[in-house]
């Protein structure tokens, strides 16, 4: 006869992680918004863990124990990889309108260009040069890798560089009329501009 183990009423059941991890996920990804806002407005050097501990809600041990330490944390920080792919993650055909519509909602989502920590790379000395290879590696060149016809790295870079200009647009000059959901949607956005950064995708023919 096959015994069955009954759970006693007064005995608890077995905690579900998944609440646990979720929360763990949310505490590093606010960790590293905060980290990335303050490399958009400070020095690395300037930057010490207690400024983004208080920026992000959560204590300085957390971020220790997330990401071992400064240095790692903020190579997370200046590393483009992830924000690359997700970038990059359209058909060639419609990528132009796919970015347009990836920068501005990442903005207005998530308070986060996914390329704009570029134009400060001037602010961090040496960890400035990091910043330019990752992104000239994680976003310029994967996109000049997927583009066929002549120049492709030219065309890359003239295509990241409206991209750029419309997230300081967007994010830095604030442009009212551009943020103004009553006077263009992202979508109305997407399809003026997303021509234009298509026009330096697609051969001539």
């Amino acid at each position: 006869m096959t015994s069955v183990t009954t759970r006693s009423a007064g005995t608890p059941a077995e905690p579900d992680p998944a609440p646990a991890r979720r929360d763990a996920e949310a505490t590093k990804a606010a960790i590293l918004r905060a980290a990335r806002y303050l490399l958009a407005r400070h020095a690395h050097a300037d930057i010490t863990l207690k400024d983004v501990a208080e920026r992000a809600g959560v204590s300085a041990p957390l971020i220790l124990k997330y990401f071992g330490n400064k240095d790692s944390l903020f190579a997370r920080v200046m590393s483009f990889d992830t924000d690359a792919a997700a970038l990059l993650d359209a058909p060639l055909e419609d990528l132009g309108r796919h970015m347009v519509r990836h920068v501005l909602e990442s903005q207005r989502d998530r308070g986060a260009d996914p390329l704009l920590r570029i134009a400060f790379a001037p602010l961090h000395g040496d960890h400035g040069d990091v910043l330019r290879a990752n992104f000239r590696a994680h976003v310029v060149d994967a996109l000049a890798a997927r583009l066929s016809g002549p120049h492709p790295g030219l065309r890359a870079e003239l295509a990241v560089a409206q991209l750029i200009g419309l997230g300081v647009m967007y994010g830095i000059a604030r442009g009212p009329r551009l943020r103004d959901s009553a006077a263009a949607d992202i979508g109305d956005i997407a399809a003026r501009y997303g021509p234009a950064v298509q026009a330096q995708l697609t051969p001539r023919p």
